[in-house]
């Protein structure tokens, strides 16, 4: 766990993201704020309450390169606008991580809804999204892109490839099993083109031993909600409880036979847990405390979100830019195949016309 720093954070730092929740401004603060290794205390599910430019200076250990980490959250009417660079803000690569290229800054334009509300029915968490963004500006992005597939030239011994599945598998490897994924002492590492993302506890932003007032908003998931860290307080009771995933192991063995990799159920794949109600949290790894529903922390599958209760942003969609300016190619495309479809009919009503 980073070192705590809020003791020493300004006061503008302490307003922002301790005491702003009372905050009416349109507009984000102009202040940037210094949020190396930060603590949070913030509890609002609001995501306006965070509005700010943020920057922390940051170093790659392994490769000792510095990075300027900058995200900001701005007030847009019924969202909140969050821009970053996804560069934590903590020192990251530690000598624990793996990871297959290096971090690159990025170009995120996320919109958060502001006004969440339950979808009729829940959306299953997959390739297609990033499913969070956290109060540093690094993306949540639960699900790996590592399968059982062991016709694949890439197949280790067991038959698992690290990548390129695609959306629809059988049997999908948790980044957070037995099968090491690279990642760093955050449960982060990199995506081609050098993303970081976390595929559980980002081990950052809230104190573990927090006793007050439970675990703090670390972040905004795509549909609105807020995620909390692993504790709250209990309103029959007054205690601090620690938030349980309702998720279990199968027990026994998985299926024999061509397309299962067989062996006993040990958290290697997704696949390997079933949702049996055994905790404290819903399917989506989310509870309702005090009105406000909220994803929690917890220490075993499915780490933060387990589906999304309300409807994602398409802005949290990959790759959403490329998509948008895809889009705008197509409709103009269409637009100037429509003014000449357009031209070539009036020019043949001119020559009937002529000809009559």
């Amino acid at each position: 766990m980073p070192k705590r720093t809020s003791a020493w954070l300004p006061l503008a730092a302490v307003l922002l993201l301790a005491a702003c929740g009372n905050a009416t401004s349109e507009k984000a603060s102009t202040t940037v704020v210094d949020i190396k290794d930060i603590v949070l205390t913030n509890m609002s599910g609001d995501c306006a309450d965070y509005g700010s430019p943020y920057q922390a200076s940051v170093q790659d250990v392994q490769r000792g390169v510095q990075f300027l980490a900058t995200f900001t959250v701005s007030e847009a009417g019924d969202s909140c606008r969050v821009t970053s660079n996804d560069i934590p803000n903590y020192d990251f690569n530690d000598e624990s991580a793996r990871f297959a290229e290096p971090v690159a800054a990025q170009n995120l334009s996320l919109s958060i809804p502001r006004n969440p509300t339950f979808a009729d029915e829940s959306t299953a968490l997959g390739l297609m999204y990033y499913n969070a963004v956290m109060l540093n500006g690094v993306v949540l992005d639960l699900y790996s892109n590592g399968c059982y597939a062991p016709n694949d030239p890439a197949a280790d011994a067991s038959g698992n490839i690290a990548n390129g599945c695609g959306p629809s598998v059988d049997w999908r490897l948790n980044p957070m099993g037995p099968v090491g994924f690279g990642t760093d002492s955050h449960n982060a590492h990199t995506q081609p083109g050098g993303l970081y993302h976390y595929h559980g506890n980002p081990m950052a932003l809230y104190d573990p031993e927090e006793t007050d007032q439970g675990s703090p908003v670390i972040g905004f998931a795509a549909d609105g909600f807020p995620i909390f860290g692993p504790h709250y307080i209990d309103p029959a009771t007054g205690e601090m409880k620690t938030a349980l995933s309702g998720y279990t192991l199968k027990s026994g063995s998985r299926p024999t036979g061509e397309g299962s990799p067989g062996g006993t159920y040990d958290g290697t794949y997704n696949e390997d847990y079933e949702f049996t109600n055994a905790g404290t949290l819903d399917e989506c790894n989310g509870m309702t405390i005090n009105g406000q529903y909220g994803y929690y922390v917890t220490d075993s599958y499915p780490y933060v979100m387990g589906c999304f209760k309300g409807t994602p942003d398409i802005s949290f969609l990959k790759f959403a830019e490329t998509a948008k300016w895809a889009i705008a190619g197509i409709l103009i495309l269409l637009a100037v195949l429509v003014a000449v479809i357009i031209v070539v009919v009036k020019r043949r009503r001119r020559n009937k016309s002529k000809q009559i």
